[in-house]
């Protein structure tokens, strides 16, 4: 498994279901993220188990996702017609309904294996990457397909990342917006842990 974490995001082109479920034929990650944060999650398989209940949390989140000036991108290695099919089935028949995220079709397979995140060269594993607004893959986690992701630990993510680029302090273990971060010196890690060792 490569570890992108510090890498440049591998860029791509390739055909993309648009939250107006209009067809992007030439859609170019770098340039839908340009000047932004982007979380780029792969995902098994249209009309699947887990999947859908991942789309909508990243779907129902979205709003939090854009106030922090970041874009989310959703990819497997259906067809964007299969996409757009998923996208026209109601929630309550194991569709997704309107979400307002671009879907990317990988049918060649390529965005995943670049991505390091194909199975057996047949479906992408649950990849999810944090990319920061220089194209630099800042976060990554790559779960097996029976286990669904914690969609409010990417945001936690971006803020834990925005909230360094701001201050240069480090996010320590359990860290959310609002709480102590500690300076990357002895003397920080002595000061946090001084005072909040017994929170962790």
């Amino acid at each position: 498994m490569a570890v992108l974490v510090g890498k440049s995001a591998p860029d791509f082109v390739a055909a993309a279901v648009m939250p107006d479920n209009s067809i992007n034929e030439k859609f170019q990650f770098s340039h839908h993220i340009k000047g932004k944060y982007g979380v780029l999650f792969f995902y098994p398989l249209d009309f699947t188990f887990v999947c859908p209940s991942e789309i909508l949390a990243f779907h129902h989140r979205l709003p939090e996702f854009q106030s922090r000036n970041c874009e989310v991108v959703a990819c497997s290695v259906d067809s964007h017609y299969s996409h757009l099919a998923w996208k026209n089935t109601p929630e309550a028949k194991g569709g997704i309904g309107q979400v307002k995220m671009p879907m990317v079709a990988d049918l060649s397979k390529s965005i995943a294996r670049n991505y390091d995140v194909l199975m057996d060269d047949a479906v992408a594993l649950r990849g999810s990457f944090l990319i920061d607004r220089q194209g630099i893959v800042r976060h990554q986690v790559v779960n097996d397909l029976p286990l669904g992701r914690n969609i409010d630990e990417m945001i936690r993510m971006v803020d834990a990342l925005q909230f360094f680029e701001e201050h240069g302090d480090v996010c320590p273990a359990q860290w959310e917006k609002g709480k102590a971060a500690m300076k990357a010196t002895p003397e920080g890690v002595a000061d946090f842990l001084a005072h909040h060792a017994k929170e962790l």
